[in-house]
């Protein structure tokens, strides 16, 4: 399967390392900085993602840019027929979001946001439980993102921080942690309150700090914490889920370790759980590969992705949500109609 990669900064070895993992003919990377592309010798290069599209006709493509270019080169390459995997956040406004939804379904393109803390191992499990409905009613959950970000992360590329192109703390180091929290609690949210500071990175737009409270239609509520204010380096990315017949609690840098694990009808695959840990080289964790991995096969089988476009949806629809809500100063109701980032500018 022919594979190209459009935007080579951060995170764009584990999209390259995914790919070469599964296999793929890897037949061009793109970057508007072309020094970027060293890394990835004898692969051709483009500057032009669409003169990529048309030389190469790539099979798959995964989308690494930039926040605020995600949708644009989306919709370029589903209109092309080409299956994309998307960098989270999947857009920055509601109407992209949904116009990347629509087009593919419109076109029978195939979508995944890259949401690759979904196959983490621990994440696995928690999901079978949640699945067998071994928490009984849930009660409440919370995530906390507790990571450091200084000012050399920042100026390492102009549109981080920026409302244009990123969002703040929320939207770029969180949204995984944020993504599973609303995925485990099921249902849909009724309402969204958020705080939001800059409490010490004054040179960027957005948020550096960010918290919220979520009630959802099951009775359930779920807490966020979110920041790139800890000294002196990450300390964890944490998802705890409470219901009246279990507990469980998923830390490590990148919700891969079970801390937790405790349920009233305890069974050997218990006892395998508590504990359970997951090595990791980075915080980004080692799903990249499976989900590349099932992309392929839902373009060989016919079927949905396990992260599909609407998932990409739902943790962008919570993150602006919150940023609504600490816009207006009051909770926010859900389904949320249009919003961007671009309505933020000016308020924090």
């Amino acid at each position: 399967m022919k594979y190209a990669l459009i935007g080579c900064g951060r995170i764009s070895k584990n999209h390259i390392i995914a790919a070469q993992n599964n296999g793929l003919e890897i037949v061009g990377v793109c970057d508007l900085i072309p020094e970027r592309m060293e890394a990835y010798p004898g692969i051709k290069c483009y500057t032009d993602y669409k003169e990529l599209i048309k030389e190469q006709n790539p099979e798959l493509i995964s989308i690494a840019t930039e926040s605020g270019y995600h949708a644009e080169i989306a919709l370029v390459c589903i209109e092309n027929g080409i299956p994309v995997i998307i960098e989270k956040p999947i857009a920055l406004s509601m109407d992209d979001a949904n116009s990347i939804i629509n087009l593919s379904e419109e076109k029978g393109v195939k979508v995944s946001a890259c949401h690759q803390n979904r196959f983490n191992i621990a994440i696995t499990e928690l999901r079978k439980a949640i699945e067998a409905g071994r928490f009984g009613k849930l009660s409440h959950a919370s995530v906390n993102i507790r990571w450091n970000r200084g000012r050399q992360y920042y100026d390492q590329a102009s549109w981080r921080g920026t409302w244009e192109h990123d969002g703040g703390a929320l939207m770029n180091q969180c949204l995984h942690g944020i993504d599973l929290m609303r995925w485990m609690l099921g249902g849909s949210i009724d309402e969204v309150y958020g705080v939001l500071k800059k409490q010490y990175h004054e040179y960027i737009e957005a948020e550096d700090l960010g918290m919220a409270v979520i009630k959802l239609s099951n009775g359930a509520i779920g807490t966020i914490e979110g920041t790139v204010n800890v000294y002196p380096k990450n300390l964890e990315e944490t998802l705890y889920i409470f219901g009246e017949n279990g507990t469980v609690k998923i830390g490590g840098t990148s919700t891969n370790n079970i801390e937790v694990w405790e349920f009233s009808d305890e069974n050997e695959d218990d006892r395998k759980n508590k504990g359970l840990t997951e090595q990791t080289s980075n915080v980004y964790g080692n799903g990249h590969t499976l989900l590349f991995a099932d992309m392929i096969g839902a373009m060989q089988d016919d079927r949905k992705p396990y992260v599909d476009a609407y998932a990409g949806r739902d943790a962008l629809e919570l993150v602006l949500a919150i940023y609504k809500s600490m816009k207006e100063g009051v909770p926010v109701k859900l389904p949320l109609d249009e919003f961007s980032t671009m309505d933020m500018k000016g308020s924090i």
